[in-house]
């Protein structure tokens, strides 16, 4: 299929036109491409032009860049320093700066005013219990403003900040923290999800006991009241801290490279890696991608469905940091019906929507026609990320949600808290293409001989540093996991584990993760191609293919979930052969196909390919705590079992 064009504005305001009318003469020209070679072969003058030009607040020193030839030794802003919270919390006004909504539809409003003084509060409360900097503060949280708050205190003492969402079970929970020590641990007393409520705190016996650490359990109200919990733990109330508590209304200046929060891998091969970002490097990154590459301005409304438990929860919170407000939605985006996270955009007015690709695909399926509901004026941006998105739900989206909007597929990971290829808010959208490289970013594709290939698949690679590379893992010594990670299969170039491809526009394909890629009869093909031919044939919900080897040879297996009440049959069989065949290679028409129940996916909607792979090959599977449907995975052993 060819990508068509679908999008384009003739909006010369924007910030990234702004941007270029201040350093126009630095570069050779106005086009994109002439302004990402400059801030990619120029990066001191870059990253000082977007301190300028977002408005950090704090101290920039020389060097702005050290050790720019080795990636891992590299460093940004090494002798500047800031407060990430200060820069979070710039205004003081009664506008709302958090908004919140319980898939209940009970919301709450925290202004601009209120945000500082609750922030300030419980900033003066954990220095009162003596934390100090560099010591973790963990929250088992939903996505409430609380959270928020909390991450927001820590990083105004110089604490690290790291959550788990308040799904995860103990074992997963413990996996995460334990490796940590925090002194601090935060939970809410229930959620919901599918209109279902979930309390949480009769996992906190079973935790504290693997936390010998832990100095103070704060409970946190989920809907806001005041209450007396029955549990036999000391803890502290979360409403009773603010009534007490002063306001620690300092704001220290740190180091740019001190770290802000830890997040977690979420992959199912062992215990799950602590990556350390630092506060300048995540604040610097999060303000170029909001204000050059989704042009978000002050008094937008930034609404990102996500969970506390994925890096988009990060990113979310930072453009406040742009004078906008952030809307928080806590359940099932599809509770009471599809149609529910329409609404919220609707009535209030949100002018930028974050979502998971998977959310999109689902509402493709269903044949949701939003624009026929629902006026979204106000709407600017939608954002895309977490899977591919593919041609078709590019263009179901410009057909029936908002044909005036500039949707951005973007791409990035946990490992750098923010994107390799985003959205470009003066560049036209084609469908199933990313825009471009992030401003900054040194994107390649190279082949397996680390060649750079144009209009050809390969692995996506960034040449040099960038600020929001992890500081380093936690308890990793001399670097040796970090190097393991990223920079094995390419020396001094970040191997981001993405297959993918530049197009004629100057745009990205990702056609899966590189590991999960089908290698049958010497053509290499990515998992994400086949899932839109396949995902695409009537009464297929979703599937999953994995290389199943053999004696000298490997077979591809598909996995197929249909909808209700459906089985698959010879005529399923050959649909889907035919379409394989004939829109992508004979050498992947896969040599079984199997009916599913679920597909496994972790908590964020990722399909975990390289778990089912693992079940397949007999191989061993450690770590099942990043998975949303685990159950899921006792058909896929029973087949294994059968086939091997």
């Amino acid at each position: 299929m060819t990508n068509s064009f679908l999008w384009s504005t003739e909006d010369h305001n924007t910030n990234l036109s702004q941007f270029k009318k201040k350093i126009h003469h630095k570069i050779k020209d106005t086009s994109y491409a002439s302004l990402h070679n400059w801030s990619v072969k120029n990066k001191s003058e870059f990253w000082s032009a977007i301190w300028d030009f977002t408005s950090i607040k704090g101290k920039i020193k020389q060097p702005i860049v050290e050790n720019e030839k080795s990636f891992i030794n590299s460093a940004f802003f090494k002798n500047s320093k800031l407060n990430f919270t200060e820069n979070i919390i710039q205004r003081k006004d009664s506008n709302d700066a958090i908004v919140f909504f319980s898939e209940q539809g009970f919301q709450r409003r925290i202004s601009w005013k209120k945000l500082d003084q609750n922030v300030s509060k419980i900033a003066q409360h954990f220095i009162d219990t003596n934390i100090k900097k560099g010591d973790r503060i963990v929250g088992v949280l939903p996505n409430i403003p609380e959270t928020v708050i909390a991450f927001l205190a820590a990083a105004k003492i110089g604490a690290i900040w790291s959550s788990c969402s308040a799904d995860f079970g103990p074992k997963a929970i413990i996996d995460r923290f334990k490796q940590i020590k925090p002194k601090v641990l935060l939970i809410s007393d229930y959620y919901f999800y599918n209109n279902k409520k979930i309390e949480t705190l009769s996992k906190l016996n079973e935790i504290k006991k693997e936390l010998p650490d832990l100095k103070e359990i704060i409970i946190i109200p989920y809907d806001g009241s005041n209450k007396d919990y029955q549990v036999d733990f000391l803890y502290q109330d979360w409403n009773e801290i603010l009534h007490k508590s002063n306001e620690y209304r300092n704001y220290e200046q740190f180091e740019f490279n001190i770290p802000l929060y830890i997040l977690f891998s979420s992959g199912t091969t062992g215990i799950p890696k602590c990556i350390v970002h630092g506060a300048g490097g995540s604040l610097i990154q999060h303000k170029k991608e909001h204000q050059l590459h989704c042009n978000i301005k002050k008094n937008d409304k930034i609404f990102y469905f996500t969970t506390c438990g994925w890096m988009m929860w990060n990113w979310l919170v930072s453009s406040l940091s742009s004078n906008a407000s952030i809307y928080l939605y806590d359940g099932s985006p599809f509770y009471p019906d599809t149609e529910n996270l329409f609404r919220i955009i609707e009535s209030e007015k949100i002018t930028f929507f974050g979502t998971g690709a998977k959310f999109l695909d689902y509402l493709k399926l269903n044949k949701t026609n939003v624009s026929k509901k629902y006026k979204l004026d106000h709407l600017k941006t939608i954002a895309s990320t977490g899977s591919p998105l593919v041609q078709e739900t590019f263009e179901y989206v410009y057909e029936f949600i908002k044909k005036n909007i500039h949707l951005a597929s973007i791409s990035g990971g946990t490992d750098i808290v923010s994107c390799f290829v985003l959205g470009n808010p003066n560049g036209p959208v084609y469908s199933g293409e990313i825009q471009c490289k992030g401003l900054g970013m040194d994107i390649d594709i190279y082949d397996e001989h680390g060649k750079s290939v144009t209009h050809k698949k390969g692995e996506l690679v960034c040449k040099s540093p960038f600020p929001s590379k992890p500081l380093f893992f936690w308890n990793d010594k001399n670097n040796q996991k970090f190097n393991e990670a990223y920079f094995n299969k390419y020396p001094n170039r970040w191997h981001h584990g993405d297959y993918a491809e530049i197009t004629k526009n100057d745009g990205f394909i990702i056609h899966g993760r590189s590991d999960a890629t089908l290698n049958s009869g010497g053509v290499r093909i990515g998992t994400a191609e086949l899932y839109r031919v396949v995902e695409n044939i009537e009464n297929v919900v979703e599937c999953i293919a994995v290389e199943h080897q053999q004696v000298n040879d490997t077979e591809v297996i598909l996995f197929l979930k249909l909808l209700p009440n459906k089985l698959i049959n010879d005529e399923l069989k050959l649909k889907v052969r035919n379409q394989i065949k004939n829109l992508l290679s004979p050498k992947h028409v896969p040599a079984k196909m199997i009916q599913v129940q679920d597909i496994p996916k972790t908590k964020n909607g990722k399909i975990v390919e390289l778990t089912v792979k693992k079940i397949m090959n007999n191989e061993k599977v450690l770590n099942l705590s990043s998975l949303i449907n685990p159950e899921s995975l006792l058909e896929y052993n029973k087949i294994a079992a059968e086939l091997n």
